[in-house]
C-alpha cells in the first residue's frame, strides 16, 4: 500500500493498515481519510488505540493560544511571573515567556519547580524518587504568577506545587496553565487556561517536547 503525503516516511515500518477478520491489529498505523480530503493516522499498540492530538504545529498553534489567554488575563502594571513545574512544564514555560514577551510583557520572570518533595505518593515512591532542583532566584512575594504544567488530571501535581510555592513566599495571584486538561481530577483544581481537553479520564496522554524527546507530540491512548 502507498501512505498519501506526509505518511510516506512510516512505510518501511512493519505496521497493519485496516482491520483484519474485523478485528483490529496487533500493532500497526490505521489511516482513516478525512471529510474533504487529508488523513487521520493512529497507531495501534495492543487493544488500545493511541491517538494523535498535537503535533509539532498543532502545539506551536496552542502554545499561542494560551500565551493569548494569558496576557489578555494578567494585569500589565505589576510582576509576572512564570514557574514551569519540572520536566516538561519547565520547557513549556520557557516557550510561554518568549510568547508573552512577544506580547508586550518585559521583564517576565523564570522559575523552575520541583515538586518531588511535596507529592502525597512521596512514601511511595520511596528510594526511586528523583529529586530535582528547584530555581526560583526572584522573590515571590506580590507577583502574579502563573504555573505552567503538561497535564492537569487529578490535581495532585498542581496541589504539590502550590505547597512548594507557598513556603517560598506569597504571590499576589497564582493562575495555573497547562497543555492538556484530562478529566478525571481527584482534588477541586482547575487550570486557569487551558491548551486542550481530552474527553475519556481513561485515556492516558503523552505530551513530548523537542527539548527533551526530540519531537513536539500529544497523543492520547
Amino acid at each position: 500500500m502507498t501512505l498519501p503525503g506526509r505518511f510516506k516516511q512510516r512505510e518501511a515500518r512493519p505496521a497493519v493498515f485496516a482491520r483484519q477478520n474485523g478485528a483490529l491489529p496487533e500493532r500497526g498505523l490505521v489511516l482513516a481519510q478525512r471529510r474533504g480530503g487529508g488523513y487521520a493516522a493512529s497507531v495501534w499498540a495492543g487493544a488500545v488505540a493511541v491517538k494523535t492530538i498535537l503535533d509539532e504545529r498543532g502545539m506551536a498553534e496552542t502554545l499561542a493560544g494560551l500565551a493569548d489567554q494569558i496576557a489578555a488575563s494578567v494585569p500589565r502594571d505589576g510582576r509576572l511571573a512564570v514557574v514551569g513545574i519540572r520536566n516538561r512544564g519547565e520547557v513549556l514555560g520557557d516557550r510561554l515567556i518568549r510568547l508573552l514577551e512577544d506580547r508586550g510583557f518585559d521583564p517576565i520572570d523564570r522559575g523552575v519547580l520541583d515538586i518531588t518533595l511535596y507529592r502525597d505518593d512521596l512514601a511511595e515512591k520511596g528510594p526511586d524518587a528523583v529529586v530535582r532542583s528547584t530555581e526560583i532566584d526572584f522573590d515571590l512575594n506580590d507577583c502574579t504568577l502563573v504555573l505552567v504544567d503538561d497535564v492537569l488530571w487529578t490535581g495532585r501535581s498542581a496541589r504539590a506545587a502550590l505547597d512548594a510555592l507557598v513556603d517560598l513566599g506569597r504571590p499576589q495571584a497564582v493562575r495555573l496553565a497547562v497543555l492538556v486538561d484530562r478529566p478525571g481530577r481527584e482534588l477541586p483544581i482547575q487550570a486557569d487556561f487551558v491548551g486542550v481537553r481530552t474527553q475519556h479520564a481513561d485515556q492516558h496522554v503523552n505530551v513530548m517536547v523537542a527539548e527533551t524527546d526530540g519531537q513536539d507530540r500529544v497523543e492520547v491512548g
